[in-house]
């Protein structure tokens, strides 16, 4: 008969980790208790919610876990549902025991944000988007996306955050989120926490026709009651152009630092420099721009501008016209088929084709961004300092 201790069994579930939390149970309140009687340990375990989709992750990991001190067959698991009272003390945890809501990300958070917008459509923003946040969370990186495309949403899809497609339809729909009392707890991806409001809709082909004062509503509704965690990098998807989305991420995230998505072609250069200026108006900063759809490299070793040269260059030249650091083009993305086809597959090409021009070129922009610390240089903290009595 093995010869164990209470105590070391919860010493070994503090290892088992919420799937869709990412924090460990017993932090979490979810351990109910643990007895042992004549080598025998009976575990206690408390889900979220009733029907919580990670019920059968936490059941094998805790036993798992257990089994590995008292010894196989010598653990039994009681699974339960927390209380109301129970629920709201883990998410006034969670929130580091603020009971009101709040913008997790405002000016004084020490996670990097990041817009990524565009002048119009159809440059791959999303894509560009999404290869990026699963290339910084390769680097171990905690890494968020908030897809603020309410019209185009696509994240979803991007990352395979979808169902298999419905018997009576025939169309896939997005993966929901759990919600625990008032807090709502977004899919992961490729250790990527991802929010979109394509995760509400039953009905992906449905449109959704909002006017500004719902957007800016949806938007703030994601960085409150999302839990995200604390997150090393967030990533804002854009819808494109100059609206009121653009303007709610200016007055609710106004430290977020904007990197525009252009085309090679000069014309686009235009358009692409309105979404960078309506950003500096509402307070935030240009980053960079990303070229995307770039010449392909030939066998030969010639390129193939189908979409022309120059765009980038140009885009980043007018943003960075009369300020006091020039905006760099951070990459030129070129035309690829793997990205393309790992967008229609839900895997994106920084792990599918790695080797692929495209992904070492989104790869070359994640490593950038990786090596800035997180930290208040720079922000405005809304303090003056004390000024000292006239002699």
């Amino acid at each position: 008969m093995p010869d164990f201790s209470a105590d070391q069994v919860l010493t070994a579930l503090g290892r088992v980790i919420d799937p869709e939390i990412r924090r460990p149970i017993t932090d979490l309140d979810m351990v109910a208790g643990v007895d042992v009687v004549d080598g025998h340990a009976a575990v206690g375990i408390r889900l979220t919610i009733a029907g919580c989709p990670a019920a059968r992750q936490i059941e094998r990991d805790v036993l798992q876990a257990a089994e590995s001190v008292a010894g196989a067959g010598n653990v039994t698991v009681d699974v339960t549902v927390m209380t109301p009272e129970q629920r709201r003390a883990m998410t006034e945890k969670l929130r580091g025991g603020a009971a009101q809501r709040s913008n997790q990300f405002g000016p004084t958070s020490l996670t990097r944000v990041y817009a990524i917008t565009s002048g119009k459509g159809g440059v791959g923003k999303s894509t560009i988007t999404a290869n990026l946040a699963v290339a910084l969370a390769a680097r171990g990186l905690r890494v968020g996306i908030v897809d603020a495309d309410v019209y185009g949403f696509s994240i979803p899809g991007l990352l395979g955050l979808v169902t298999a497609p419905s018997p009576e339809t025939g169309k896939a729909a997005a993966v929901k989120p759990t919600q625990v009392g008032e807090m709502i707890l977004p899919p992961i991806a490729f250790d990527v926490k991802v929010i979109s409001i394509g995760m509400f809709v039953e009905d992906a082909s449905v449109a959704v026709a909002w006017r500004g004062p719902m957007l800016h509503r949806t938007i703030t509704q994601f960085l409150t009651d999302v839990y995200f965690g604390d997150l090393d990098i967030l990533l804002l998807d854009l819808p494109p152009g100059t609206g009121d989305v653009a303007i709610s991420i200016g007055q609710l995230l106004p430290q977020a630092e904007v990197i525009v998505v252009t085309t090679p072609q000069p014309a686009a250069a235009d358009i692409a420099e309105r979404s960078g200026v309506v950003a500096r108006q509402t307070g935030q900063s240009i980053y960079g721009v990303i070229e995307n759809m770039a010449g392909i490299v030939q066998p030969d070793g010639s390129v193939l501008e189908l979409f022309g040269s120059g765009g980038g260059a140009e885009v980043a030249r007018r943003l960075g016209a009369g300020q006091d650091a020039p905006v760099p083009l951070l990459a030129q993305v070129p035309l690829s088929v793997p990205l393309r086809s790992g967008g229609d597959s839900g895997v994106p090409v920084v792990l599918g084709d790695p080797d692929d021009p495209a992904a070492i070129a989104i790869r070359a922009v994640a490593d950038r961004l990786a090596t800035r610390a997180r930290g208040l240089s720079g922000m405005n903290l809304g303090v003056t300092p004390r000024q000292p009595p006239p002699a």
